[in-house]
């Protein structure tokens, strides 16, 4: 069954998820990140220019399956899309449940403290325990 965690609590959660795409995938797990076009574009950019040091290698889908299945990372508006080569790791940034999550192994939701972000992922907590699914629960607050 997939694994769900919810990472609370993110005052920023493009740089918030930069940060996590770099732990993750020096951990050598395999991403797909999910989340609305205009989003998307903004993590683009973020994953060029957030830090000096580090660069995180990705790609945007759909687009070439080569290109697609060597980078760590994928960003894409429909995780449940034929053709995506990872199914590790889902991230989700956008406000909806993301479809075919149950085709990964792990979904990390992103919230953060704006109130319309935290009841949307309230539904989709409800989502996951009606199913049957253990979250497990970060809060990001706790951890500065």
């Amino acid at each position: 069954m997939t694994e769900v965690a919810f990472h609370f609590n993110a005052p920023d959660k493009l740089a918030y998820a930069c940060r996590l795409l770099r732990k993750a995938v020096a951990g050598g797990a395999r991403v797909v990140v999910t989340a609305p076009a205009e989003a998307l574009a903004r993590l683009d950019a973020l994953l060029w220019t957030f830090s000096q040091t580090d660069f995180i290698a990705h790609a945007r889908a759909p687009g070439d399956a080569e290109l697609l299945a060597a980078s760590p990372v994928v960003l894409t508006e429909t995780p449940a899309a034929a053709g995506l080569p990872h199914h590790q790791v889902l991230v989700n940034l956008g406000p909806e449940l993301p479809g075919g999550f149950e085709r990964y192994q792990r979904v990390i939701e992103v919230v953060s403290l704006d109130e319309d972000d935290r009841q949307q992922a309230r539904g989709r907590w409800k989502h996951y325990t009606e199913r049957g699914y253990a979250i497990q629960r970060h809060d990001l607050n706790l951890k500065t």
